[in-house]
């Protein structure tokens, strides 16, 4: 085997063992009362709130832009985005910065609570949509020692018309 295809098998081999050790894994974090994951693969880092400039004609819940080490990343308050009542920021109030295929946005949350690992049998697909329960967001239902998760789908929280009005910011 030729040295370069040696270095592509090798980085190949990384890339699918760091998939591994992130799957099943999520971040909780809650919104009012209801606790969210989303897998770890998606998440780049945690970070307080901090000040955010609002930018004009955009839907309510993209608060605006921060300015992260140099990144102007776009910010949603999840609360907003979900149609919940707007609440003050707190110290517990945090940005889960996530990396999406286009777009790195950062997500307001009430607060973050833990990494969680739950398997595949302890995740249930969510109520179909003739039930009335939209789950347009929601990608699965964690049973984790009989909590309830709600398990988001990174890639379904925004729209294509979304991430572009959010990419032209």
């Amino acid at each position: 085997m030729s040295e370069k295809a040696l270095k592509q098998d090798t980085r190949l081999d990384f890339e699918e063992t760091a998939e591994d050790t992130q799957r099943g894994k999520y971040l909780t974090f809650a919104i009012g009362n209801e606790t969210y994951g989303i897998e770890i693969r998606y998440v780049t880092e945690i970070i307080g709130i901090q000040p955010i400039t609002e930018v004009p004609e955009v839907p309510e819940y993209v608060k605006g832009i921060i300015n992260l080490r140099g990144k102007i990343i776009p910010v949603i308050d999840v609360r907003l985005k979900f149609r919940k009542d707007a609440i003050p920021y707190d110290d517990r109030t945090c940005i889960i910065v996530i990396a999406l295929d286009t777009i790195i946005v950062g997500l307001i949350v009430d607060n973050v609570a833990e990494v969680l690992s739950i398997e595949d049998d302890h995740i249930v697909p969510p109520p179909d949509a003739r039930t009335g329960f939209q789950n347009r967001y929601i990608k699965g239902i964690g049973n984790v020692d009989n909590n309830v998760k709600l398990l988001l789908d990174c890639e379904l929280l925004l729209t294509d018309d979304e991430v572009e009005k959010i990419e032209a910011i």
